[in-house]
């Protein structure tokens, strides 16, 4: 299983305790290596010392309500009482320390709780401080904004569960190509903006502006999928309670995303 939420993009990620002990049990793989189940085998369920049960989807539920909930807390915060001269300095540092934060945690093979809610306290302070701006500029986009990413998920997890979609390898590679290369754009976008030349977002034909708000709008919600794909098999799979954090954490990272793309897509259509 791969997906391209750099989250849930480990080789390892959802790889259970018991499976990767039995496996050196028996001396392979070696160490530094990390053991891989074959597609449709469900993984050993030997009781091994420090593993809790498996994951379920009330874990994922439960830990994606957490970590979604301290975002919207620390973004409630941040709209309601931070002063307007601090606003885009901390949607720079805020932006800059998050994408390191979402780097450092997806690279660790143990996922860890804290680090997740750090991400999502200083993601909080992103939302909350780009939100202002945006409502300072177009009063009523943030509501719309929100509802659109809320009815946006339903609809990309009804779709996935009604019509039973399924994530094929040439889908995945396609959304995970798809997504470095918009990453890729954003970051030389953001870099460049930082000494007034960003070329993306500001000005120009309104044909372009929406085209590529739609292509980030449609990568997210691909990345939903893939996102809603991959718990699914990570609980049919027997990975570790544990991993229900890094699941959640995965949700959390597209959600803001998607949110950030619907912001900037409604402000397109308010200004003209």
């Amino acid at each position: 299983m791969r997906s391209s939420n750099p989250v849930l993009s480990r080789p390892d990620a959802f790889t259970p305790q018991q499976q990767t002990n039995q496996y050196q049990q028996y001396g392979q793989p070696q160490q530094g290596q990390f053991g891989y189940q074959q597609p449709g085998q469900p993984y050993p369920q030997d009781p091994v010392p420090g593993v809790q049960g498996t994951m379920t989807i009330d874990d994922v539920i439960t830990k994606s309500a957490i970590t979604m909930g301290t975002v919207i807390a620390t973004a409630a915060l941040t709209f309601m009482f931070m002063p307007e001269r601090f606003l885009f300095p901390a949607v720079i540092v805020s932006a800059i320390v998050g994408f390191i934060t979402v780097m450092v945690v997806a690279a660790r093979r143990v996922i860890n709780p804290g680090a997740v809610l750090a991400y999502a306290a200083i993601e909080g302070v992103f939302i909350g401080a780009i939100s202002k701006v945006y409502e300072h500029a177009w009063n009523g986009i943030v509501p719309a904004a929100i509802m659109a990413t809320l009815v946006t998920a339903a609809a990309t997890l009804g779709a996935y569960k009604f019509f039973r979609i399924k994530v094929t390898n040439k889908f995945r590679k396609m959304v995970m190509i798809g997504t470095l290369a918009y990453a890729g754009l954003l970051l030389v976008n953001f870099i460049l903006s930082m000494f007034g030349m960003g070329f993306l977002f500001s000005g120009g034909n309104l044909a372009f502006l929406l085209l590529i708000s739609a292509i980030g709008v449609g990568l997210a919600v691909f990345n939903l999928i893939l996102d809603f794909d991959y718990i699914e098999q990570g609980i049919a799979m027997g990975a570790p309670a544990s991993e229900s954090w890094r699941g959640a954490f995965g949700l959390t990272v597209t959600m803001v995303w998607l949110y950030i793309e619907m912001l900037r897509l409604l402000s397109y259509f308010r200004s003209n």
